[in-house]
């Protein structure tokens, strides 16, 4: 059975060379995965990395393809043509190049963008304002594209199935080679920039027939560049000096009330460690000043440190420690390769170092060690307040670090969070399972009046001698563990607050637990 097709549909349908369905919806879905991943890393910068922000962007992405296969339908009906196909693609490709825009534009606001409303919400208006309409209009083109090609119902199921397989592989080649690729060989604006000159290119050599497509594609494609070169220069670039698929990773020269000079290390939206290029001694951050001064304890009891620090970030106290204990020895697991690099480039890791680098997830690197290989330090640097790496807090985590330390080895951790202290508690609670001692030391004696503090924990599988402790100064002669270290007293108090949660591979919520200080922070900007 035929279906009527006016000759005026029919003409414009060109089957040549070109016409081929499974690769033209193959070629704009892959596009729309590219966006997504992408769309993760281009708003980090900003509001960093969760669970609560990759469910907004595939959330709007989802929406926007929706709304697109909405819209498409309908589009289909009234004006199936190559030519009107061809401009959803030219459109696509604008839109999808708008994103270099937008994110500049809009992302340095952050969640500000849209103030008064509940977080979930900011953070799905947010990310739409910037994506929901490349989507929306990449979504159009797969409706469209079936409608041409229906015309004998006898093969309508495996035609449409034809093209939905091939869509679905045009999804997982996007996924897959922006998320393991594209983006360390090339960065996000690159690559949307790139998506948006396919989808336009697409679009010409679609719309015009004849010979005079090539050229015209050509010359369309060079006008494009022409034109978009100059304002290009200015956000292709964006906020990051180096792109990684982990971080947006920055550094810049600062000078402190000291006069000192330091370059600080940010990576995503948060500053992560500022280092000092000719003094590694030189500590800034209060969470290094007790780790100093738990090290200098913990080194009149040992011979000899063995260290291992989870997360190396801009390496401040690998660096501290490597001088002023020269005899130990120092292993960081760091999962982003360029973030060691750039502490050798711009933050004073010099090539000769005897610490040594380990490219790869602290969890991961845990369970690969020696039965036998034992640490009598940890230090534990791999969150960033709203961007914590969930496996790396639970009880299983705990018990597999455990069986690497020594009986009188101290676990160090640094942890953001605030009022109620959901998180916190939780996490106390789960390192009592495994180490029966822990110690809470607030950075800041109004750490309950703020909307969001610093917190160190120490934690071992023997007492650890707090009036000994307190007598510390980590050589800059100020006793900090000593004005913060809360007693027993408090802290109880702090785990008797909330949920009694205890945070396991199986449930791990500590997006949910981090919420309410990430909204109360933002909401003070």
């Amino acid at each position: 059975m035929k279906i009527a097709v006016p000759p005026a549909a029919l003409k414009p349908l060109g089957k040549d060379w070109l016409w081929r369905p499974s690769l033209i919806v193959f070629i704009s879905n892959a596009c729309v995965m590219t966006i997504e991943l992408v769309a993760g890393r281009i708003i980090a910068p900003y509001v960093g990395v969760s669970l609560y922000t990759w469910t907004s962007v595939i959330g709007v992405i989802l929406a926007g393809m929706s709304a697109g296969n909405f819209i498409g339908g309908k589009l289909a009906d009234r004006f199936a043509s190559r030519l009107a196909l061809g401009a959803l693609f030219i459109l696509a490709g604008i839109a999808s190049l708008s994103v270099l825009y937008t994110a500049n534009v809009f992302g340095q606001q952050g969640l500000a963008l849209v103030p008064n409303l509940p977080l979930i919400v900011r953070m799905v208006a947010y990310i739409g304002i910037i994506f929901f309409i490349p989507s929306t209009v990449l979504g159009t083109i797969s409706p469209l594209v079936v409608k041409l090609t229906l015309e004998d119902l006898s093969h309508s199921g495996s035609t449409i199935g034809k093209i939905y397989a091939s869509s679905a592989l045009g999804s997982i080649l996007g996924t897959f080679a922006t998320g393991y690729y594209l983006i360390s060989w090339f960065g996000t604006r690159t690559i949307i920039f790139g998506v948006g000159i396919i989808l336009i290119v697409m679009g010409l050599l679609l719309a015009v027939t004849g010979r005079q497509r090539i050229i015209a594609a050509a010359v369309s494609a060079a006008l494009i560049v022409a034109v978009c070169i100059a304002p290009l220069q200015q956000v292709m670039a964006g906020p990051c000096m180096r792109e990684t698929n982990y971080f947006c990773i920055r550094v810049h020269e600062k000078t402190l009330e000291d006069q000192s000079t330091v370059m600080v290390l940010t990576l995503d939206r948060l500053v992560h460690s500022y280092s000092s290029l000719d003094n590694p001694l030189k500590m800034v951050y209060q969470y290094e000043k007790v780790a100093a001064e738990t090290t200098q304890y913990l080194a009149l009891r040992q011979k000899t440190l063995r260290a291992l620090f989870i997360g190396g970030g801009g390496y401040t106290f690998p660096r501290y420690l490597e001088a002023v204990y020269p005899e130990s020895s120092i292993d960081v697991a760091e999962i982003d390769p360029g973030v060691t690099q750039t502490a050798y480039e711009h933050l004073g890791l010099k090539a000769g170092t005897h610490i040594q680098s380990i490219n790869e997830d602290a969890r991961t690197f845990v369970e690969q060690l020696p039965a036998d290989q034992k640490y009598n330090l940890v230090l534990g640097d791999a969150f960033n307040d709203f961007s914590v790496p969930y496996h790396l807090t639970t009880r299983e985590f705990n018990d597999k670090l455990r069986a690497h330390m020594t009986d009188d080895g101290i676990y160090i951790l640094n942890l953001i969070d605030g009022k109620p202290f959901n998180f916190v508690a939780a996490f106390i609670r789960t390192l009592k399972l495994t180490f029966p001692n822990v110690y809470l030391i607030p950075t800041s004696t109004e750490y309950n009046n703020v909307a969001r503090s610093t917190f160190i924990v120490l934690t071992s599988a023997q007492p650890i001698d707090t009036d000994r402790l307190r007598q510390m100064t980590g050589n800059d002669d100020v006793r900090d563990i000593d004005q913060w270290l809360l007693p027993d007293s408090k802290v109880e108090t702090l785990l008797s607050n909330g949920m009694q949660l205890v945070l396991s591979d199986d449930f791990v919520p500590v997006d949910n637990l981090l919420a309410p200080m990430f909204e109360a922070s933002e909401a003070g900007n």
